[in-house]
């Protein structure tokens, strides 16, 4: 499993970061391992790129990117 931080944009309280945890949870083979504002950590598989959580955010209003 690879550990990923995205980058978030727009979270600026606790229904932020209620919301971005459902969001992250409802991607394929993403496993949330913290949420806090402005960032998440996530697990995914080593061959799965982050591109479906990344969605998963945009749809529910959020701007994401992977930290470098």
């Amino acid at each position: 499993m690879a550990e990923i931080t995205l980058l978030i944009d727009g979270m600026h309280c606790g229904a932020c970061i209620r919301r971005v945890t459902q969001a992250l949870s409802s991607a394929e083979g993403v496993s949330v391992s913290e949420v806090r504002l402005g960032a998440a950590r996530i697990s995914a598989p080593d061959a799965t790129p982050p591109d479906a959580a990344i969605a998963a955010l945009a749809k529910a209003g959020f701007a994401a990117h992977v930290e470098k």
